[in-house]
């Protein structure tokens, strides 16, 4: 016996997979199956609105709760999992979301009544918040071990690809499915899912270190900063419950969100460990702004998305997988944009280029009319798909950059919470601009609301100085990704041995 307590010599055959490809098929096939469970869940529920309603004998428009409570859901969620996952291991968090929403897809898919299905769709939420910045973290750290500064490119750009993708095709897919099986196969799609990330996950992605042991619940209560996430929980609670109503709005429930807000950033630089850290978000301001960009540009996206859709179907007549349809070319661009951008490192040159065809995106929904051929809506739509695919990426790949190491996993999740509140309020703008009636002059407010989000997007990157100085982490970055591409396919001696559950 040695000194280590282990019997005999270790013997040592060669590098192992993981050592010669530390971001080969079996690390990153599992995250970015995980990825995409958010944003499929986010856009399939919309062809089974109509069905569920039927089926539960209610009004089409109290099935709008089913939409609402996953976007509150992941929006609290995303950052508060990233915060878990860097203080109990990634790996953990990713394996309880997935397993979350395998419950989940059970308890929708037989569900009896609205209430069942409610509890069912916040468990999604939960659980597919959990995915996304578990990935992330599990891509810093296995960047680190690889002795990288970032990850190749590709890497990130396959997350982006999983989520910008998915849900632009998850009205087509979840019209074919639901027209085919049922509304209950937009829930049950999650078990097959959800099963197979969970598999691979154990199989294929290292166990974490013991974080947890030796440690009081004081202690841990201390560091995950509860109170900051609740008060951060109620802030943005309120704040989509008043932007979900924008036609009658409730200015109480504004002041109440501004207290609470208030509130929180008074705890936060008090907090010895913040779960939302003010004062990183005031210093760095190239952070802060990504932050707003992704917001932002998802807000135009997302308007796009729910408004055209729902314009197609009203006043063109169109079903909901016929519509569904018109979409995939945008979510087919936003997949290969996304692949593109991950190739290359120079962000601010993406984010430019991706602000500037949403503009134009913007500008060229003016003419549309009941009338347009079918071939020009694609094509207005693939330019959205354009600017969600480039900054998806780019603006991730800042985020990366920017954000403590640390704290990657709640920096991303901040993010997508970014991402979600921008889709509520495109929610409340399409409402708005169809209050009485969706018709063609309802989609020229929306061109209009459009021009406006396009135009701020692209003056806060043409102005942004901290990107305009980011070439030299953009040229440190390409190296990197060099390296990256490097280790992926020679044998390093600084990998981890993978292990199995």
């Amino acid at each position: 016996m040695n000194g280590t307590g282990s019997i005999g010599p270790v013997e040592h055959h060669g590098p192992s997979e993981t050592d010669r490809k530390p971001f080969g098929a079996r690390f990153v096939t599992p995250l970015y199956v995980g990825a995409a469970l958010n944003p499929v869940n986010s856009s399939m529920i919309a062809t089974a609105l109509v069905p569920i309603a039927a089926a539960m004998h209610i009004a089409v428009g109290q099935t709008a709760v089913l939409i609402s409570t996953l976007y509150l859901t992941s929006a609290i969620a995303q950052p508060a999992a990233g915060r878990l996952a860097e203080e109990f291991g990634a790996r953990r968090v990713f394996l309880a979301g997935t397993l979350t929403v395998l419950v989940a897809g059970f308890l929708g898919g037989f569900a009896w009544g609205m209430a069942p299905l409610i509890i069912a769709r916040v468990l999604i939420g939960a659980g597919t918040s959990a995915c996304y910045p578990s990935a992330m973290l599990l891509i810093r750290q296995r960047a680190a071990t690889a002795g990288l500064k970032e990850p190749p490119g590709s890497v990130l750009g396959g997350l982006a690809v999983a989520g910008a993708a998915t849900v632009a095709i998850g009205p087509a897919v979840g019209g074919l499915l639901v027209g085919w099986l049922g509304w209950r196969t937009a829930f049950l799609i999650n078990v097959p899912a959800a099963l197979l990330a969970l598999v691979m996950a154990l199989g294929w992605i290292s166990k974490d270190p013991d974080r947890v042991r030796g440690r009081s619940l004081r202690t841990i209560t201390q560091r995950l900063d509860l109170p900051g996430m609740a008060v951060f929980a109620g802030t943005l609670a309120t704040l989509v419950i008043f932007l979900n109503d924008l036609q009658q709005p409730d200015w109480t429930l504004l002041v109440v969100t501004v207290v609470l807000a208030g509130v929180l950033v008074a705890w936060e630089f008090r907090a010895v460990n913040p779960f939302l850290d003010v004062r990183l978000l005031a210093s760095n301001l190239a952070l802060t702004s990504t932050y707003l960009r992704n917001g932002l540009t998802l807000l135009g996206t997302y308007v796009i998305l729910y408004g055209l859709t729902q314009w197609l179907e009203a006043a063109r007549g169109l079903s909901s997988f016929q519509a569904g349809l018109i979409l995939i070319p945008m979510g087919a661009l936003s997949a290969i944009t996304a692949r593109i951008a991950s190739r290359h490192s120079a962000v601010r040159a993406w984010l430019i280029a991706s602000a500037v065809v949403l503009l134009v995106g913007a500008v060229a929904t003016l003419p549309l009319t009941n009338g347009t051929p079918i071939i020009a809506l694609i094509a207005v739509t693939a330019l959205f798909g354009l600017t969600s695919g480039a900054s998806t990426v780019a603006n991730q790949t800042v985020l990366y950059r920017e954000a403590p190491a640390e704290s990657i996993g709640t920096a991303s999740g901040l993010l997508r919470t970014f991402g979600y509140v921008g889709s509520i309020a495109s929610a409340a703008i399409t409402g708005m601009a169809f209050h009485s009636r969706v018709d063609d002059p309802g989609l020229h407010h929306i061109s209009w609301a459009l021009i406006v989000i396009g135009a701020v997007v692209l003056l806060m990157t043409v102005f942004d100085r901290r990107l305009a100085d980011a070439t030299g982490k953009e040229t440190a970055g390409q190296g990197s990704q060099r390296l990256g591409e490097t280790v992926a396919d020679a044998p390093q001696g600084t990998g981890t041995q993978e292990g199995r559950a």
